[in-house]
């Protein structure tokens, strides 16, 4: 018969207490058991439907976020004042050449013996008139090359080469090289489109609504621009003002090459950015002017700046210069940055950077703001115009939506 260590004794009666108490609370035991069975069941099945939603593709178009950005104000550098641009000579006129007059020669009456000196003085007196003639047509040549030579000397340029017999053409002139601007960073926004709510306030008080649409739509190297706006009457829209702008994308951002403007009861009117000459021409005026680096149309100013925000904020510390042809005119436009702002839209309430354009007096006599939304690829939500009589007109975005076409 073997004895049990005394060690032993202690652990029997440990396993003894334990199956005692199991035997008594097996029924606890099963319940809680089975419920956190249930409980890890539910969880996964939630975590499960989860999963599943999120990465269920939607059939509904992407849509813009909105992020409000509020980012440190550039420091306030003073700068000179903006150039003046002055339309080009126009080109002169051609002068007219009188046309020489045929003289016949005088032949006194001579004998029969003296036939032979008669047709000979004939002969040298028709050589007389033409060499004449010949005199007459170069006198105006001669007094047209001294105007082109002064046109000439005032461009600093040579003039050109005639062959000898020939007539120089009518001066055509010379297109001014494309001028030296401040160069900014740009980096356009991508496409979207606009739905905008339009209030007016006439000088003398009369209020109007209306709406307006504007769309960007760039692939990187060309883009189109457009911004119909108009009152509402009723159940349609009446189109006051319908603005449209094409053209390329290059080192100074937007580029255009045509922009037009049509405005009720008036006829279309069409800019002409001519690159390869470096002028803007006008349909509605004979007048040109030169083409500065970066210049833009009523359409595209709004897009350009935002760009420029885009690509560095800094950039808005000293004013912003941009020529802008439009209808008749090509004028330098100088917006400064007021401030960090907050609008209320039907989008909710906006942060935004507040640029403005003030008067110029002998050029333009009206007020442009531009709200301009960090946070939505610094996309411009609010423009407002404010007319020397008074009258204001603001556009403010309800709605937004990037496109891909």
């Amino acid at each position: 018969m073997s004895v049990k260590p005394r060690w032993a004794i202690p652990f029997k009666l440990a396993a003894m207490t334990i199956a005692s108490f199991l035997a008594r609370h097996r029924r606890v035991l099963v319940l809680c058991a089975a419920t956190l069975a249930l409980h890890y069941a539910a969880i996964d099945w939630v975590g499960g439907s989860l999963r599943a939603q999120t990465h269920r593709p939607s059939a509904l178009a992407p849509s813009l976020m909105t992020a409000q950005l509020r980012l440190a104000l550039p420091k306030r550098v003073a700068m000179p004042p903006a150039p003046e641009v002055q339309p080009l000579a126009a080109a002169p006129k051609p002068i007219a050449r009188p046309k020489p007059t045929a003289r016949e020669p005088v032949v006194a009456p001579v004998s029969a013996d003296t036939g032979a000196a008669t047709a000979q003085a004939a002969a040298d007196a028709a050589s007389v008139v033409a060499a004449a003639g010949d005199i007459a047509l170069s006198a105006p040549a001669a007094a047209g090359g001294e105007q082109a030579g002064a046109a000439q000397a005032q461009t600093g340029t040579p003039p050109p080469a005639v062959a000898q017999g020939e007539t120089p053409a009518a001066a055509v002139p010379q297109a001014a090289p494309r001028q030296g601007m401040r160069r900014y960073k740009v980096n356009l926004p991508p496409s979207a489109v606009f739905e905008m709510s339009v209030d007016r306030v006439d000088a003398d008080g009369t209020k109007w609504t209306g709406a307006a649409t504007m769309t960007w739509h760039t692939d990187g190297s060309r883009y189109r621009a457009s911004v119909e706006a108009g009152i509402s009457l009723l159940i349609t829209r009446i189109n006051l003002l319908v603005l449209r702008s094409e053209g390329e994308i290059d080192d100074y951002g937007i580029a255009p090459l045509t922009a037009t403007e049509k405005r009720a009861r008036r006829p279309e009117t069409a800019t002409h950015f001519n690159r390869d000459t470096g002028t803007i021409s006008f349909s509605a005026s004979e007048r040109s002017f030169p083409l500065l680096v970066g210049a833009q149309d009523k359409a595209t100013v709004p897009f350009q700046l935002g760009g420029i925000g885009r690509a560095d904020v800094n950039q808005f510390g000293s004013d912003i210069d941009i020529q802008v042809g439009e209808e008749k005119e090509a004028t330098v436009f100088r917006f400064q940055l007021v401030g960090e702002e907050e609008i209320e839209t039907k989008m909710g309430k906006l942060v935004t950077w507040h640029l403005s354009r003030p008067p110029k007096p002998g050029t333009y006599s009206s007020t442009l703001d531009i709200w301009l939304a960090p946070g939505m690829n610094w996309y411009p939500v609010q423009i407002r115009n404010t007319e020397a009589s008074g009258a204001l007109t603001t556009q403010t975005v309800s709605t937004m939506k990037m496109t891909d076409k």
